[in-house]
């Protein structure tokens, strides 16, 4: 994760820890003596230094990165725009909401009329880890859907349905709200298949009109409005890394 400390070469690792969001330097003294920090793959202890831009610092396996290579936007993405850096017929691009430098990429995909929340970053590890389906970070999306689903179509989506690319089915899904001719469901999945969601609802007979990702892994912001963006937190980035499940024998970093 980032680190926004002043200054360059080597530095006391709880200053560097405390910069990159892990707490007060008290708590991460605390993080050094027992023994959840490491520096090339050592365990460091009280009153060793270290410089984050060219070693390696883990807390609990997850990477401290030097802020000024790493930015990381939060983007409410409005329905019609798309996540490519060009288009050939001419769409608006998500990337054209956020700043022109550093010069960043969408984390993922969101079709185009999907809405939501999607992440643009300039670093390619965590770009990994929050898109990959291997690590299983999940992203909770609410759809309006035609029709009034019924628990036995809800079942069959909880059970799973065999799409042209192979069985899939959510972590997670719930009826929010039956109306008189649609249905407002959440679902969370843990893939990163094309319009997984889209395919599943259509699947069991209920297609989506509206879409919207409300959340990636631990993060939500309902006050963001569509097109706008913020920047992430240095607390919601580790957050956000460490709810990334590596797969067994599979390591972080």
């Amino acid at each position: 994760m980032p680190v926004h400390a002043s200054g360059t070469g080597p530095q006391r690792l709880q200053k560097v820890l405390a910069a990159a969001g892990h707490g007060s330097r008290r708590a991460c003294e605390d993080l050094i003596r027992v023994g959840r920090v490491t520096v090339d793959g050592r365990v460091a202890h009280l009153g060793d230094r270290a410089d984050p831009s060219e070693q390696v610092i883990e807390v609990d396996g997850v990477r401290v990165r030097p802020a000024s290579r790493t930015v990381v936007y939060l983007l409410n993405k409005p329905r019609g725009y798309v996540c490519t850096a060009k288009d050939e017929s001419g769409r608006p691009a998500a990337t054209s909401l956020v700043p022109p430098r550093p010069r960043v990429f969408t984390v993922g995909r969101l079709d185009k009329d999907t809405e939501g929340l999607i992440l643009l970053t300039n670093d390619g590890d965590l770009a990994q880890r929050v898109a990959h389906p291997r690590w299983q970070l999940e992203k909770t999306y609410v759809a309006s859907v035609a029709g009034v689903m019924g628990d036995r179509a809800l079942g069959r989506l909880r059970r799973g349905v065999q799409l042209e690319d192979g069985l899939a089915k959510p972590a997670r899904a719930k009826i929010l709200a039956r109306r008189k001719a649609s249905t407002l469901v959440e679902i969370v999945v843990a893939e990163g298949r094309n319009r997984l969601v889209r395919r599943l609802l259509d699947a069991v007979g209920h297609p989506v009109r509206r879409l919207v990702r409300v959340a990636i892994g631990p993060l939500r912001d309902e006050r963001l409005e569509p097109g706008k963006w913020r920047r992430l937190s240095q607390s919601e980035i580790g957050a956000l890394e460490r709810a990334a499940v590596p797969p067994r024998g599979v390591r972080r970093g």
